[in-house]
């Protein structure tokens, strides 16, 4: 394995470790814009517990890219990556099945459509190799996945300066900021400790005995057959603390010590805090609320909780196998690790989640690549842009609490709007202005930094 990046010509080579998609969307930004890439991607000669062939960008637990609607911040997302030419959509709309207003794909034809239109450029090598340590030269794209090998996570630790690299990553449920009813909640820290970081829900005894009931009767995400379950004490799922006794919730991440509702002037029998997502607290993340229910069952349940009673979801937490770096610690706004700049991190590896997110990091990682071997300005997409908030979300997040994102409304700056127009505006509204807001300035940015000028247009 050690030879596999000796040769002096081939370092000349923008190197992709990986052909997921995010992996194949970096190689075809690269090649159509006249780099050198070589890919290197273990499959079909060894295979993950996931993956079923050895063709490029292969879909492993759904065949939906989810909503095509503008007003969604993934629909949004995937209409930025059309405009900058991404091939996973360009394969994703040549292999559509019906689905409403779902984006779905036929797997097969998705990912035989990928891998023909990369294997017949003439400026892409793919090796079939597994790759167990990162070249010691050269421009390196790192684009794994969620089941990087471990020898791979120990090498990259070497260049983050972190041991931060989970591979059980277990993920509390996220919700909106306007969805919460603050008629019911209070804002305080634990005996006034702080300047009042958590917005607390209070429960009642009977509003804590039904919730327990609730959640040990809901449904259950099972795991995969590459999956263990391997929790940690300290991160355990909602329901397996309350499996454990119907108390163990109050004495846990439901505990009401130190904090007083203003309304009664008396400790709540239990409480559920909230904690603040991002600077502008528009997202509010349920502190110790890691799951493994299903999706329906979460919205059912958690929503029995005082003040979330028409919460609106923009994560729905998991457990599930992933592997991610703490990005805010050690990625730059341009994907680059920044002890190692020669070295990009594009996919669910660089803190994202979901098919369309990592597609997106990598095509930024291969624009931003090819840049840098060509030495011109790394760039960076819009704030108010879906890719520019993703990497705004990487990059600016607490690193104490980082968790992967899907991209959301939540990750967006407010529309610049007097604060009463805000509060009438219909929340469709709201996010079509959004959208508008994001692709007007994606355009500009496109046409200021020349970003399509050297893109290959054509077969």
């Amino acid at each position: 394995m050690a030879n596999l990046f000796d040769e002096e010509e081939k370092m000349a080579k923008v190197t992709i470790i990986g052909g997921g998609l995010a992996g194949s969307e970096a190689a075809w930004q690269l090649v159509k814009r006249g780099l050198e890439v070589r890919l290197f991607e273990m499959r079909p000669k060894k295979l993950t517990p996931a993956h079923k062939t050895g063709k490029l960008g292969e879909l492993v637990c759904s065949n939906s890219l989810r909503s095509k609607e503008i007003t969604s911040a993934v629909g949004l997302l995937k209409e930025e990556m059309r405009r900058l030419r991404s091939l996973i959509m360009e394969a994703a709309l040549a292999s559509e099945v019906p689905a409403g207003k779902a984006l779905a794909v036929d797997r097969e034809l998705f990912a035989s459509y990928i891998t023909q239109r990369l294997l017949s450029h003439p400026r892409l090598e793919i090796v079939r190799e597994e790759v167990r340590e990162i070249p010691k030269q050269g421009v390196v794209i790192v684009a794994t996945g969620p089941l990087t090998s471990e020898a791979l996570a120990e090498d990259l630790k070497r260049y983050t300066g972190e041991d931060y690299f989970h591979f059980y990553d277990a993920i509390a449920p996220i919700v909106y900021a306007d969805s919460i009813d603050w008629d019911r909640v209070f804002v305080a820290d634990r005996y006034q400790a702080g300047e009042g970081a958590y917005v607390n829900c209070p429960l009642s005894k009977e509003e804590y005995e039904r919730f327990v009931t609730e959640l040990l009767a809901a449904e259950k995400v099972p795991f995969k057959e590459f999956e263990k379950p391997k929790y940690f004490e300290g991160c355990l799922p909602i329901e397996v603390m309350a499996e454990r006794g119907r108390e163990t919730l109050r004495y846990g991440p439901m505990k009401p010590v130190g904090l007083v509702d203003p309304r009664t002037g008396r400790e709540p029998y239990a409480v559920v805090q909230l904690r603040p997502e991002n600077r502008e607290k528009t997202l509010y993340n349920l502190v110790g609320f890691q799951t493994k229910l299903t999706y329906p069952e979460q919205k059912r349940v958690f929503r029995l909780i005082p003040g979330l009673e028409k919460a609106e979801f923009a994560r729905f937490g998991s457990v599930h196998r992933n592997s991610f770096v703490c990005a805010p610690k050690v990625l730059e706004k341009t994907l680059q690790l920044k002890r190692e700049p020669r070295i990009f991190l594009a996919g669910q590896i660089s803190g994202v989640e979901g098919y369309v997110e990592s597609t997106a990091m990598g095509l930024l990682a291969g624009l931003n690549a090819g840049r840098l071997v060509r030495q011109m300005e790394l760039l960076v997409p819009p704030r108010t842009t879906a890719h520019g908030a993703l990497v705004h979300y990487l990059t600016e997040a607490d690193p104490k609490n980082f968790q992967p994102m899907n991209i959301n409304w939540g990750l967006f700056p407010p529309l610049d709007l007097p604060r009463k127009s805000k509060k009438r505006l219909p929340k469709k509204e709201r996010y079509r202005l959004m959208a508008e807001r994001a692709l007007r300035d994606l355009e500009a940015w496109i046409l200021e930094k020349a970003v399509l000028s050297d893109f290959e247009e054509g077969v």
